[in-house]
């Protein structure tokens, strides 16, 4: 088997620079902006600038392919990756989920979440890109690697939908167990320090201990949504280009939700049918092939239904919470 991608390498030489000149960008206006609290405001405004570029991204894809290949392809081509985008984002969602739970049991203070979180997207960046090649070059060799990428989804949505309502108990988490047994840790913050000195002795800070988490929590989620992607396209310019702009937008999407993650506590349950979803189109792509169109309304009508769901619910309870508070 043989995957056709529209990238060359100077497609994939310029998106690479490009990506670089907008974390450059990001990382500019974080040290120009110092250590703060980012409001709801903040965080709408920089979700639609991400929003707005990777879609203007995707129109000039449209572009360059209708050129290049004609309408036809620029067509199938610039619909996979605004599908591709959708689900990889979609699928985000639950790991902001994880970032606040992860934030909340090591009570980082608000103004130092930023800079943990610009280091936690460049992490996840690097291993979404090693394991999206790892995949393609998977599946150049090995077609019945999809079957195993398709009931792999499947059995994650199943588990998700079942363990909705479980939180995870960080204190038996095994990285965290083994820092703890393994390297010396201060008490207290240090600002948004992630090493101290304290009496010549080098000591790792909190600020640290959830930077390795936040990048253990992005590989896991990395594992369970590549595969996902690969369900809409084989192409892997179109597979890295809609997961690195899904990505690029995670720490906004945080701050965005992180006072609201309880207003939709449904879309878990969203998030788990999406994955199965996925996982029986790759499992039948031999019988029917899901066309991607449709795919695209099922993953969105998916989430509105989801979204719809948990803001109705919240509504109706909230009163009732009131009184009996």
């Amino acid at each position: 088997m043989t995957i056709e991608s529209t990238g060359t390498p100077i497609l994939y030489l310029g998106f690479t620079l490009l990506v670089t000149v907008l974390l450059a960008v990001d990382f500019f206006v974080l040290k120009a902006q110092g250590a703060h609290r980012v409001s709801v405001k903040e965080a709408a405004a920089w979700s639609v600038v991400w929003i707005a570029i990777s879609l203007v991204f995707g129109g000039w894809l449209w572009w360059y392919l209708d050129g290049r290949f004609g309408r036809e392809v620029a067509n199938e081509e610039a619909l996979e990756y605004l599908t591709g985008y959708l689900i990889e984002k979609s699928l985000a969602v639950d790991n902001v989920f994880v970032w606040i739970t992860l934030f909340n049991f090591f009570a980082v203070p608000a103004e130092f979440q930023k800079r943990v979180l610009l280091y936690g997207v460049l992490g996840a960046i690097v291993m979404r890109a090693v394991l999206i090649y790892v995949g393609a070059m998977l599946l150049a060799q090995f077609h019945w690697i999809l079957y195993v990428f398709g009931l792999f989804l499947v059995l994650t949505g199943v588990k998700m939908l079942v363990f909705a309502k479980h939180e995870p108990d960080l204190e038996k988490n095994p990285v965290l167990r083994w820092m703890r047994g393994h390297v010396k840790i201060t008490n207290e913050y240090h600002g948004e320090k992630f090493f101290v000195l304290k009496e010549g002795v080098r000591y790792a800070t909190p600020m640290f201990v959830v930077l390795a988490l936040v990048e253990v929590t992005d590989l896991i989620f990395a594992v369970d949504s590549i595969p996902a992607i690969f369900a809409v396209t084989t192409d892997p310019f179109i597979v890295f280009t809609s997961n690195i702009f899904a990505i690029l937008g995670l720490r906004a999407m945080y701050f965005l939700l992180v006072d609201m993650a309880e207003r939709f506590h449904l879309l878990k349950y969203g998030l788990a049918v999406i994955l199965m979803f996925i996982g029986a189109k790759m499992l039948l792509l031999d019988v029917y092939k899901i066309p991607v169109g449709i795919a695209l309304g099922s993953v969105g009508l998916i989430l509105l239904v989801s979204v719809a769901a948990s803001l109705v619910i919240s509504r109706r309870s909230g009163p009732e919470a009131e009184v009996r508070h």
